[in-house]
């Protein structure tokens, strides 16, 4: 697939410079810059978070939304940081981890990336492939094929041009966002213990603990960060540093408004499951499960709407990892190959999954924990260059968000750690 940013799309580009000159103001002047984040969003909205947030609301309750919204700001952090060292730079966060660490270290996080990668396809994969399995009762091999036509379809829009593939992963984020807000109305949840979970930390065993480095890993994904670099490189060719910062300023709003409705859609998931599950259904942990369970308490239309947004969210995510997959491939190693071949080779490990009946559900929530463990070495990466001046410029970051990141990695790490402590069999330390 060839660079996004590569792809002339005149018209955008034209009312970009329109933006640039101050010749449109307003709504006007935002609009062209609006799609790399909403693409890059869809990261954090993909079914992997549908499996760790149902697991986490029927297990317990409202006590682990404050998880989801420490882990989105985090993520909107990140992605500020990543696009903004696209805008300074022209290039991507793996081109440049290859140009300035020595090759075995390059490599090595190309190897990690890649498993990265392949483990959020994994989990895109099998969410597209459960909805349309329940969606029209069709083998769970044969859905995993029909997937793999449908996200290959979204990438051709490519052709057309940048544009194309944004307004059409924008239609499935509305659509994810909209079913979310029609299961709200079905599912009538505790407004007070939303408020007031979505603020107060909890952690009470190792099962919390897991959920929460797995809503960590699930929201923060390695391969946004390396992807948002890469969509912001040249796609508005800014041609001196202020207009660079203004570049820059239309894309944190286009970070705020997609992760803001990124944040609620996936705090909608964990209070939908809290309300609906908790109590007197807390075994559900899975989406299939979770689907069943929603019909005699809900009614058809609400697991049907449910399924619907797992679709659209399948779809959209495996077509923005199998991007992201390209973007790593390109930076870390200089060589690309066909889409259609990175397509086919990543389907293979959702195709075993399914063929050895291994839990659908299950696998989502490992391979979030997965991401969570390989994600430090981005969100270092993308730390240490922005804030050098002399490859960022005025867009070097200030002392303030260079601590804000740097304490956000520091937070993975020791989850992560704690995450290792008691997978080897260690007890922890704490019981809230």
């Amino acid at each position: 697939m060839r660079d996004m940013a590569a792809v002339p799309q005149r018209g955008v580009q034209v009312a970009a410079r329109a933006a640039l000159d101050g010749r449109r103001r307003g709504i006007s002047a935002l609009l062209p810059f609006v799609g790399p984040a909403f693409v890059a969003s869809v990261a954090y909205i993909d079914p992997g978070n549908y499996a760790t947030n149902i697991q986490s609301g029927a297990q317990f309750g409202y006590h682990l939304l404050w998880v989801v919204l420490l882990a989105n700001m985090m993520a909107m952090l990140f992605q500020n940081l990543s696009a903004k060292l696209g805008i300074a730079t022209g290039c991507n966060l793996p081109a440049l981890c290859r140009r300035e660490f020595t090759r075995p270290v390059s490599l090595g996080m190309w190897i990690v990336s890649e498993v990265a990668a392949m483990a959020t396809d994994l989990a895109e994969f099998l969410g597209a492939t459960l909805a349309l399995n329940l969606l029209f009762n069709i083998p769970l091999i044969v859905a995993t094929l029909i997937t793999g036509v449908l996200t290959y379809a979204l990438l051709a829009l490519d052709r057309y041009g940048f544009r194309a593939l944004e307004v059409a992963i924008g239609i499935l984020v509305a659509v994810i966002a909209l079913s979310y807000l029609i299961e709200t109305g079905f599912s009538h949840p505790a407004w007070g213990q939303v408020a007031y979970h979505t603020f107060v930390p909890w952690l009470n065993g190792p099962s919390s603990v897991l959920l929460t480095v797995g809503i960590i890993g699930a929201t923060i994904m390695p391969h946004a960060v390396y992807l948002h670099s890469g969509l912001m490189q040249d796609r508005i060719p800014a041609r001196n540093a202020p207009e660079k910062r203004r570049v820059h300023h239309f894309e944190l709003l286009d970070i705020v408004i997609a992760m803001t409705l990124a944040g609620l859609i996936n705090m909608a998931m964990l209070y939908m499951s809290a309300a609906v599950f908790h109590h007197g259904y807390s075994g559900v942990a899975d989406i299939t499960g979770a689907y069943r369970t929603l019909v005699p308490l809900l009614g058809n239309a609400a697991a049907f709407v449910f399924l619907i947004s797992l679709l659209a969210s399948g779809l959209s995510s495996s077509t923005v990892g199998t991007m992201a997959g390209q973007v790593i491939m390109q930076g870390f190693v200089g060589f690309r190959i066909p889409v259609w071949v990175r397509r086919l080779v990543t389907m293979v490990p959702t195709v075993i999954i399914v063929a050895l009946g291994v839990n659908p559900t299950m696998t989502l929530v490992i391979s979030q924990v997965i991401l969570s463990l390989v994600l430090p070495l981005p969100m270092v990466a993308v730390v240490k260059f922005t804030a050098r001046r002399d490859l960022m410029g005025d867009l070097v970051n200030s002392r303030m968000v260079t601590v804000a990141a740097v304490a956000a990695t520091c937070a993975v790490l020791l989850l992560n750690g704690v995450l290792l402590w008691q997978t080897a069999g260690l007890p922890l330390p704490f019981r809230a």
